[in-house]
């Protein structure tokens, strides 16, 4: 009874992700071509167009919102598990780190609009990777702190028996032991701020033209993908839907390709 229950969980689970893949495929898949991925969005009445320039803004985004929260993430994992353990500072973090998970993300968009876009004095494609790297440093921080934890303390004591200094133990081998742990939780910072439209509205703004400046208004998927959908026009109707398939499939393959590297990182290691 038992097993059967959490199979019928299981699939309660993924029966609506499977629902909402398979819609976007019936609705966005006719309009895949080559012009997707290589032009970009045409004048109203004009048919054609793609939506390169906004595939091209979202990776330079999610770039510059990962160089930003990865490092910041981890290294408040390991402050938290391995060196302020029972700390008001390691305490005040970790409270801190719960309450930005809850924060919506409008609400960080509107703050780093205050920070950033209006000392700049312009919208950037820089803004909109500090907000979503903002969003990604609790997520990251808090599953870190997890997979340390779960080390066992054996595996410390019998590295700094050997004499190992205890920065040395931590980043040689209590990091490379949770490092599949560590790498889902950053995926899944990644696949959370991947698809966000709120924070971009007010930091990157948007862009229907190629642009690769970080410092000036770039394009994004999510961005276009809104701007498309509550326009009145039939034509970018076809395009929203095509580029929320590709949004999907995206992510599916960078979570899927990591999580294949690190397992096989994990047999080598094991091996």
């Amino acid at each position: 009874m038992a097993s059967g229950l959490a199979i019928l969980a299981t699939i309660l689970v993924i029966l609506p992700l499977v629902a909402i893949f398979v819609y976007l495929i019936y609705m966005g898949a006719s309009s895949l071509n080559l012009a997707f991925f290589t032009q970009i969005p045409k004048p109203v009445g004009v048919s054609g167009g793609g939506m390169a320039n906004a595939i091209v803004g979202s990776a330079i985004i999610l770039a510059l919102s990962s160089i930003l929260g990865v490092p910041i993430g981890i290294s408040g994992g390991i402050f938290l598990a391995e060196f302020g353990r029972g700390t008001k500072l390691a305490n005040a973090i970790r409270f801190t780190a719960d309450v930005l998970n809850g924060v919506p993300s409008i609400v960080m968009g509107i703050a780093v609009y205050a920070l950033v876009v209006k000392p700049q004095g312009h919208f950037s494609a820089f803004a909109g990777g500090v907000a979503l790297g903002i969003m990604m440093i609790p997520t990251i921080t808090r599953t870190t702190e997890e997979m340390l934890l779960m080390v066992p303390h054996a595996i410390r004591e019998a590295a700094l028996g050997l004499g190992v200094p205890n920065w040395r133990s931590v980043l040689s081998i209590t990091l490379k032991t949770a490092s599949p742990g560590i790498i889902t939780g950053c995926m899944l910072a990644f696949a959370r701020v991947a698809g966000e439209t709120a924070p971009l509205i007010f930091t990157v703004l948007g862009n229907s033209f190629w642009s690769t400046n970080i410092n000036q208004p770039i394009a994004a998927l999510p961005l276009q993908i809104y701007v498309f959908a509550i326009s009145p026009y039939d034509d970018w109707h076809r395009l929203a839907w095509a580029g929320a398939l590709v949004l999907i499939i995206l992510i599916v393959l960078a979570v899927s390709l990591v999580r294949y590297v690190t397992s096989r990182g994990v047999m080598k290691g094991a091996s």
